[in-house]
């Protein structure tokens, strides 16, 4: 923000989701939307952490105006869109803990985000109420613990990553405590759309963790990487933490050969891997950024023409009540 001097980047140390500048609805940026975008922003807040707003030309109608702006058409409804698209209330064994996949459990650390995706399909859940104090996820812990088929933990939101590294530290080192884990999941926007968030701290509680670390960011545009944000995940990479990369295939955004290629190959540059390319869950909201199946397929026939394997991710769709994703073949 103007005149909001930056905290260095080795030195950031942020306690909250509110310690991260934004720019919110209040913005004169958004004093041009129709009334029917302003009703979509009342629904969904338009919030956009200042380190990406900079890199975005608000007056061009681009990729990453059309993925964080509200528009008009979040407020169409069509059949077989939902507020909860995977029926992650179902998956739910206590407050913030989803186990619907074999091994894997999924702890919802926070409900709060550092951006607002327009496209997002937990937008709806925003007030999810979650256990804030240390105390509170014993009930989620605990029945980890007790469920010993259970090998990784995935903290997600939200942005886990918009608290502090010390709950995220101590949280942890809990479950490093239980013996049958190995693995520890984070799934974060943070290194791209907040590049400062990765600090010495961050990386040497991962590093410290008995654990396995990973950490999986989600870009859908090449536009969405400046040189702060490469820095950043870098910086993770060269700590030895593997960094993977979740994409959504979305309408006007991305749906384009050139336009994922680029991504997939500034990826791999960046030693960062193609992990999922996902087709759009049915979330209420959302429904004109789909992309049929038989033109992802295709684009995927291309992108196998042009990338090394290494480069290409796996297209998926997941669906209310699976117990993994499906993977959509193609022929390359």
């Amino acid at each position: 923000m103007k005149g909001q001097r930056m905290t260095p980047f080795s030195q950031y140390t942020p306690k909250a989701a509110s310690d991260h500048p934004v720019v919110n609805s209040l913005e004169p940026r958004l004093r041009n939307l129709s009334p029917e975008a302003r009703e979509a922003a009342r629904h969904f807040p338009f919030l956009v952490p200042e380190a990406l707003a900079s890199r975005i030309d608000w007056e061009q109608d681009g990729p990453l105006t059309r993925a964080y702006l509200p528009s008009a058409e979040e407020l169409t409804r069509v059949a077989g869109d939902s507020t909860d698209p995977l029926d992650e209330a179902a998956a739910r064994i206590v407050p913030g803990l989803i186990i619907k996949y074999p091994g894997r459990a999924l702890l919802k650390v926070t409900a709060g985000c550092a951006i607002h995706c327009r496209f997002c399909f937990r937008r709806h859940a925003r007030n999810d109420a979650l256990p804030r104090k240390c105390r509170e996820w014993e009930p989620a812990l605990s029945a980890i613990e007790a469920d010993g088929s259970l090998r990784e933990v995935i903290l997600s939101g939200g942005d886990p990553l918009t608290l502090s590294d010390r709950r995220l530290a101590r949280l942890t080192r809990r479950l490093a405590a239980i013996p049958h884990l190995t693995r520890l999941r984070i799934h974060t926007r943070m290194p791209v759309v907040t590049p400062e968030r990765v600090t010495v701290r961050l990386i040497r509680w991962l590093q410290a963790t008995r654990l396995t670390p990973f950490v999986v960011v989600h870009v859908n545009h090449a536009d969405e990487l400046d040189s702060r944000a490469k820095a950043a995940l870098a910086s993770l990479v060269d700590a030895g933490i593997p960094v993977l990369n979740q994409s959504v295939l979305l309408r006007g955004i991305n749906d384009d050969p050139e336009i994922l290629a680029t991504l997939f190959e500034t990826l791999i540059d960046m030693r960062v891997i193609p992990y999922y390319l996902h087709m759009l869950d049915p979330v209420a909201g959302a429904a004109h950024f789909g992309v049929s199946e038989a033109r992802a397929l295709a684009l995927m026939a291309d992108l196998g023409t042009r990338l090394p394997g290494y480069g290409l991710p796996r297209l998926v769709r997941e669906w209310p009540g699976g117990t993994g994703k499906r993977w959509l073949p193609f022929h390359g």
